[in-house]
């Protein structure tokens, strides 16, 4: 993985707007599965929403709620303020941030990027300070659990070297949240979007460099 791929841009994403169509797709599902931590429902075909984090990106008693959250099926309420409470450490800032280095964004950005047309169709991705959205849609014979792995493996080992670290880098596990529909997916978008803007880190999406809305 050390060629240098272009940044996905949202003006390209937007003509693959007929593989999201709901309502003519057939939908090959691995369907629900965990691996002990997280539970994760996987459409090939459908967008998805992913969210991975560095490991010291959200206090320890947020992921304890997390893990009673998936282990009691608590009510939506109680999954919305959940929810809240994340995206409020993720703006945040929490934790050392490595990925506002723009030698650890760049490595991300491209490692996302690299196998787009290929294993996976981007829709919108977004590198933050300490986590990092992509709304993606998967291709046959590729699953979710793989692609997220290989591109924490990947980029854990260039950005801890770049930094000097030498402990974990990513968080257990990802989250992921499959689009139900067109409404809600032009809302995930804007969200990814308007990530960096809400964390005050730029004033317009088309500013924030590591993300498919960035415009030079």
């Amino acid at each position: 993985m050390d060629r240098v791929t272009p940044v996905a841009r949202s003006n390209y994403i937007d003509h693959i707007s007929k593989i999201c169509s709901y309502e003519h797709m057939r939908y090959n599902a691995r369907g629900w599965h965990d691996r002990g931590y997280l539970p994760h429902l996987e459409l090939i075909g459908r967008a998805t929403g992913i969210t991975f984090r560095l490991a010291d990106s959200l206090p320890k008693h947020v992921i304890e709620k997390l893990k009673e959250f998936y282990s009691e099926k608590s009510d939506p309420k109680q999954a919305e303020e959940l929810s809240r409470q994340i995206a409020t450490y993720e703006d945040a800032g929490v934790g050392r941030c490595w990925l506002r280095d723009q030698e650890c964004a760049r490595i991300v950005a491209e490692a996302i990027c690299y196998f787009n047309g290929e294993r996976y169709d981007l829709i919108e991705w977004c590198v933050m300070p300490n986590h990092v959205h992509v709304i993606v849609n998967l291709r046959a014979s590729y699953s979710f659990e793989n692609i997220v792995r290989s591109w924490k493996n990947y980029t854990a080992r260039r950005i801890n070297l770049h930094v000097g670290n030498a402990g974990r880098l990513w968080a257990t596990d990802y989250f992921d949240r499959v689009i139900r529909d067109e409404e809600h997916l032009v809302r995930a978008r804007r969200y990814v979007r308007m990530n960096p803007v809400k964390a005050g880190l730029c004033h317009t999406p088309e500013e924030w460099r590591w993300s498919s809305a960035y415009k030079e």
